[in-house]
């Protein structure tokens, strides 16, 4: 099999095969296709229609409309032997942000822009499907699945809950995330505990309002909510072994509508990080015995919304040794795979993950020589559209390896 190196400024080198190479103007037409064209989570109507009328004219068959705007194509190989099925899962929807880049496919949608790197995802994913169609060199069967709403309210379990994983079985299932933390010519790559899981809490502090030159008569929600605040950061460092990852951070604090007024309300609102399901456990209920024994103190009340949204991305070991073996095959640079690549950052493949055994991972993006090292959800976010095939090229020999 023949392979072909490309080297970017930053000297990265990628062994990445002739045909595949061949995609790369491809996959960055339709990555700056869909930059340009954003759409958020199950509203993603045009992004869904321009995959399937892709997946249409290649002649690969696929279902539509699944969790509203959801596509899974599938692909039989052609040769005999062990029929696993592998899945492949990428996500497409943008963000509420507006776009601050100075690009020819810049966002045309006022406050919307693909700044995450999801119109990448759907581009490799794309460029995956076009490239096993064609040659269905495998035994088995694979599944692209392309995902609406990760940023919120979430997509997959909505997905998993319409079958996606059935008819036929999926034995595994892997993703990426392009990410702008690690540097062109890597991929960070580890089993167990990749991202963390998610959860939100919103909290009002219930006073008594007044004026603001007789405090006396109030009860004083900044001045509880204050200190509510200062002692929710304390919870991790003072709750949680140091051995442990944890964060609680605060977002939103709300109060008050005039200088000489003692504002009878505040409102807190924060997200929980955490790896161990038992530290979340615990996080949960320090939080709201924290608030409690604060607003006791000073004759205050509450109220409390705490939700949880994404479990941990946990991988799973032989998914993800595979994926490392891949990884080391394709990139070729001294940085090459990191395992060390933890992030507290949440993802709701993690119910991906737990219905089935899998492996997500992140591809290095960041390319300073080109000023494309602007972190996630930044309105200048953009990456090197080299990892496009690089992309593409890993996926594929996942697929030869596992259904071997």
């Amino acid at each position: 099999m023949s392979f072909a190196t490309t080297a970017s400024p930053t000297h990265t080198n990628f062994q990445i095969r002739p045909d595949i190479l061949e995609l790369q103007p491809s996959l960055v037409q339709w990555r700056r296709d869909f930059h340009r064209f954003p759409e958020i989570g199950f509203h993603e109507h045009r992004t869904s229609t321009a995959i399937a009328e892709k997946l249409t004219a290649w002649g690969i068959p696929h279902q539509t409309e699944i969790a509203k705007t959801g596509i899974v194509a599938t692909i039989v190989g052609k040769k005999q032997g062990h029929q696993k099925v592998l899945a492949i899962r990428a996500d497409m929807d943008a963000l509420p942000i507006q776009e601050e880049n100075i690009i020819g496919y810049k966002s045309q949608i006022d406050n919307m822009m693909h700044a995450c790197g999801h119109d990448g995802h759907t581009a490799i994913a794309l460029g995956v499907a076009k490239y096993l169609w064609e040659r269905a060199d495998f035994s088995g069967t694979v599944k692209i699945i392309f995902q609406p709403a990760e940023e919120g309210p979430g997509g997959a379990k909505p997905m998993i809950e319409a079958g996606v994983l059935e008819n036929p079985k999926v034995d595994a299932l892997i993703g990426l995330h392009i990410w702008n933390n690690l540097p062109l010519g890597t991929v960070g790559v580890r089993s167990g505990a990749l991202m963390a899981a998610t959860e939100y809490f919103h909290c009002k502090i219930i006073g008594r309002g007044g004026h603001g030159a007789l405090p006396h008569q109030t009860i004083d929600s900044i001045l509880v909510a204050s200190q509510v605040v200062n002692a929710i950061h304390a919870i991790v460092s003072r709750n949680v072994s140091p051995l442990e990852s944890a964060v609680i951070s605060i977002g939103e604090f709300h109060a008050g509508s005039a200088t000489n007024v003692i504002a009878d309300s505040a409102r807190i609102s924060g997200t929980v990080r955490f790896f161990n399901p038992a530290v979340g456990a615990k996080l949960a209920l320090r939080l709201e015995e924290t608030i409690a024994g604060i607003c006791a103190a000073h004759g205050a009340s509450y109220e409390l919304k705490y939700t949880k949204l994404y479990p941990a991305v946990i991988n799973d070991r032989a998914i993800a040794e595979l994926v490392r073996s891949v990884a080391e095959t394709v990139i070729e640079t001294p940085a090459g795979i990191i395992p060390e690549c933890q992030t507290m950052g949440g993802e709701d493949v993690s119910f991906f993950l737990e219905a089935v055994p899998g492996c997500y991972f992140f591809l290095g993006s960041a390319n300073p020589d080109k000023g494309l090292a602007y972190p996630h959800h930044h309105p200048r976010f953009n990456f090197d559209e080299t990892v496009l095939a690089t992309g593409v090229e890993i996926f594929a020999r996942c697929v030869e390896k596992f259904l071997a």
